[in-house]
Formats: C-alpha cells, structure tokens, sequence
C-alpha cells in the first residue's frame, strides 16, 4: 500500500532512507533532487533524466522506489517540498517560472479556486463540527495568527465577537507579549491557532504554553503533517499555495466564514439579539455612511405647508449646511 505523498519533509526522508540502496543513476538523481529542489519541480520526467545524464526510465523507476505510483506523485511530493521550504526570494523566482505576465490574473483566480476544491475534498466534517462545539462551551476563546495569517485572526475574532462574549484576539510584536496574554488561559478554554508555510515559530510557542496548560487546541493549517498540529487534537485543513511572495489564503477564509455561519446556527437567538442591538448602537453613531445625513445632534425641523413649491424650497435649502471653513458645502443623499 502507498503511504501518502504530501508530507511536508516526506520526499527527503524517503531519499534518505531508500539512498543506500539506490543504483549509481538513482543516487545522481537523488543528489540533484535534494540540492536543486527548486528547478527540479518543473522538470518532466524526460527533461530531469536528461539534466542529470540517465534515462526517463531510470527516473521512472527512481519515483517507484521512493514508494510513488509513479513520476505524477513524485512531483506532487516535490511540489510540496518546495512550497515549505522556499524563502520569499525563491519563492518569487519560481513564480516567474510559473506564470507568464499575460496570464497573471487567470493563473491566479484558477488556483485559488482549486485550492478550495482540494480543501472541500481534504477537510474532516468530524474536526469541523467538533470545533464548533469546542468553542461554544468554552470559557474563553483565544485567536492567534501572526504575520500573513493576522488579518484572517483579526476575521475571524471580529466575527467571533458577535456571536460570543468571550473572545480574546492574542496580538503581538514580540514573543514575550504572547504568554502575557495567554497568563491566564487554562483547561476550560480554547485557543485557535491558525498558521501556514513558512509556520510562525510565536504562533507555534502559543499553542506550546496552551496546550500545556490544559486548553483546548484547534489549528487551521494545511497539512494534517503541519507541525500546527503537534499541539492540537481538533485540526482544520485548508490548502494554501504560493504566488510570487504572496500566500494564497482563499481556502482558509471560507472554512473561517464556514465555522462563523455554523456558530450563528447554533445561536440564532443570540445573534439576532445581538445584531439588533448593534443597529439600535451603529444608526444613532453614524457607523456607516447611510446613516451621515444627519449629523449627531442635528436636527431640521419641517414646517407644516400647504404650499408644494415652498415645501420643495425649504427642503432644498436644508440640504445646504454653513461650514466655518470652506462656505456652503452640499450634503448629497
């Protein structure tokens, strides 16, 4: 039986493990994998045989050995290796081996919608729901997402927010404000923990000190291989994938607006209690546009007239508001 072809480091330990009893072809081809990953991923299996000096069958069997069905999964792996171990600089290098400047935006659009696809095909419903009910029963929630994955934490916990009144968002600039946060976090608390390639060691430190502590974990990474998930019993998993120096994080986002639409199921009563009173709050302080018209204590009074045409002038007047700085100003609706 085949084991799985996508584990973050999988195709280097293989190699390792497979090396000694490799043919002189196949350890050639094995030394050039490990010191040229990067050019080898878009290599066919013809073109990689002819840059190492063997035959498209001796690298054929080569991704046999390493325990592939054949050069599709080996290059599947290799795709993964690369994706984790690039650096920002490489990682805009491939792109442009990638991509043509003509075909950017479709490129694009097509692999984020693949990423969800793959996701939708990957995700555990039983970790899904289980978190869901994780977060409802606990006594505080933590979110922690640094670096790329901060605005989909900073989502997730404005969301979150409105359905319960336990949120704690952990924001931080240095490690030592990670566990200040987390001081009082304990076994009948969550934390969520979401991070991609390259990991945040800091996000990985927090789940560290929580697990440690008896909280609950939940992770949404990309692999059930992430190392996300040494802390964590309630793994979410999302695909996300590179474009120049810019991490695809797509697929995340919808299983985060996933767990948001399923927590406002559960607590509908809630919710809607909730979002009446934020109304009642954002129409009387102005918080969106539409409600800018009238300025806070502001008040026109409407004169009683049978007069059509005056009515019309006074309302059209009123439209016009003295402003000390720049004379009359219009207030369009």
């Amino acid at each position: 039986m085949e084991t799985t072809e996508t584990t973050t480091n999988e195709l280097i330990l293989r190699i390792e493990e497979k090396y000694a009893k490799m043919s002189k072809g196949q350890k050639r081809l094995a030394d050039y994998v490990r010191k040229n990953y990067d050019k080898a991923v878009f290599l066919t299996a013809a073109k990689l045989g002819e840059t190492v000096g063997v035959s498209e069958s001796t690298v054929v069997r080569f991704a046999i050995q390493l325990g592939y069905k054949g050069y599709p999964g080996f290059q599947k792996a290799l795709e993964e290796l690369v994706r984790t171990k690039l650096n920002s600089i490489q990682r805009m290098e491939v792109t442009y081996g990638r991509i043509s400047q003509s075909e950017i935006l479709e490129t694009v659009l097509h692999s984020d919608i693949e990423k969800i696809k793959q996701t939708l095909d990957v995700i555990d419903h039983k970790a899904f729901n289980l978190a869901i009910d994780t977060i409802l029963n606990a006594r505080k929630i933590y979110v922690i997402g640094i670096r790329s994955c901060a605005p989909l934490a900073s989502f997730f916990s404005f969301y979150l927010n409105l359905v319960c009144d336990n949120v704690t968002p952990v924001t931080t600039n240095s490690s030592s404000e990670i566990f200040e946060q987390l001081i009082r976090i304990g076994e009948e608390d969550v934390i969520v923990g979401i991070s991609f390639p390259r990991y945040s060691m800091r996000t990985l430190k927090a789940l560290e000190f929580a697990s440690n502590r008896k909280a609950k974990v939940i992770t949404l990474t990309d692999s059930v291989h992430s190392p996300m998930n040494l802390y964590s019993s309630c793994n979410l998993i999302a695909r996300s994938d590179m474009a120049s120096i810019v991490d695809s994080l797509v697929a995340p986002l919808s299983v985060i607006n996933s767990l948001i639409v399923a927590l406002c199921m559960k607590k509908q009563k809630e919710v809607i209690s909730t979002l009446e009173t934020l109304e009642d709050i954002w129409g009387e302080y102005q918080v969106y546009s539409g409600d800018e018209l009238n300025p806070v204590g502001t008040s026109f009074p409407v004169e009683k007239s049978t007069d059509t045409a005056d009515t019309d002038k006074r309302t059209s007047d009123r439209r016009k508001v003295s402003d000390e700085d720049s004379g009359e100003r219009d207030i369009y609706e």
